[in-house]
């Protein structure tokens, strides 16, 4: 499977790279709804690239509800390029059984893909911290629901685990 042995990243949209409150239209797709004036969908890409930018052999595997409702594929063409580059995959995929999926946990949805991968080592980044398994939460960074990743004691957080992931 792709990512076995590698360094990976479990990346969720909402709450970790634009503020959390996303609704989705049929005609529009997705937009944000009720947020501060300046918020805009994927406005702390840049930052996660540049986090990322020191650790090229980090692999991405979208961990988002935006799997379920457009795909790896075109959920990943929201990213960055060099972000899409190192997207390898999603928590969920077509052969699943999509509502079995969506009532486990964000957690455990992480888990059952880190037991199928098998990476070296991961980390994941998600502002859901429901129920989350205790022996992945060495693992987990909890982002803030309205700022992402770009919270100062989420980004510090995360770059302290990042450090170690991957030195």
């Amino acid at each position: 499977m792709i990512g076995t042995g590698e360094l990976v990243l479990y990346l969720d949209y909402d709450g970790a790279l634009h503020h959390h409150n996303v609704l989705w239209h049929p005609n529009i797709g997705p937009y944000l709804s009720c947020v501060p004036d300046g918020c805009v969908l994927f406005q702390h890409a840049e930052l996660l690239e540049q986090l990322l930018a020191p650790y090229p052999q980090l692999k991405i595997v979208l961990a988002t509800a935006w799997v379920r409702r457009y795909g790896c594929v075109h959920s990943a063409k929201h990213l960055r390029p060099s972000l899409r580059a190192r997207v390898i995959g999603a928590t969920f995929h077509s052969r699943m059984d999509e509502q079995e999926f969506g009532e486990l946990p964000r957690g455990m949805q992480v888990w059952n893909d880190v037991l199928r991968r098998k990476p070296r080592g991961w980390l994941a980044l998600d502002d859901d911290g429901l129920d989350w398994p205790e022996w992945c939460m060495a693992n987990f960074i909890q982002t803030h629901a309205n700022n992402g990743i770009s919270d100062p004691e989420v980004l510090a957080k995360f770059k302290r685990k990042l450090t170690a992931l991957c030195a």
